[in-house]
């Protein structure tokens, strides 16, 4: 197994939509494989393919204590969302940023396994955010793309003053 490189918000390549996964191959389970150590090495409890510039509809979760319920999202699709939660989140491309996001309390999944059978997935709680934070994640979107405008703002000009002092640093 390798561990992969997360790519970072603002990178462009965060932004590109992943494509369906049509070959259910060692290839594929092999991914599978490497995300799952990246997401766990982070630590973290949920990694999409697009952060590891792999642009496939490919998702691992584990929101367990112990780190050993790790479920594979190929091609996942909800198909019922009810309720409403907001809660805090964070991002393995957005270190070290917490805020405030609205998501659907509950949700109903249909995707398939790195095998490549079909399953629905009834989540809530910690579980149906998780998969709604890396689901966004394969349409191209950041949990900081969902927050309001100043927020928005106020993120970019941390993120500029954090790469100036970087630079100055650099220099010195």
């Amino acid at each position: 197994m390798a561990r992969l490189t997360i790519l970072e918000y603002p990178d462009p390549r965060l932004k590109r939509i992943a494509a369906p996964v049509t070959e259910f191959s060692p290839e594929l389970r092999q991914l599978v494989a490497d995300m799952a150590e990246t997401m766990y090495a982070a630590p973290g409890i949920g990694l999409a393919a697009t952060q590891v510039d792999v642009h496939k509809q490919v998702i691992v979760i584990d929101v367990s204590e112990t780190k050993d319920d790790l479920r594979v999202l190929v091609n996942p699709k909800i198909v019922r969302a009810e309720g409403e939660v907001k809660g805090e989140e964070g991002c393995l491309s957005v270190p070290g940023y917490y805020d405030g996001v609205v998501r659907a309390e509950r949700v109903t999944v249909e995707a398939q396994d790195a095998e490549g059978r079909p399953f629905t997935l009834d989540a809530e709680g910690l579980l149906a955010v998780c998969i709604q934070h890396e689901m966004d994640h394969l349409k191209g979107i950041v949990f900081v793309e969902r927050l309001s405008q100043l927020k928005q703002l106020r993120y970019k000009a941390r993120l500029a003053k954090q790469k100036r002092e970087a630079a100055r640093r650099a220099v010195a």
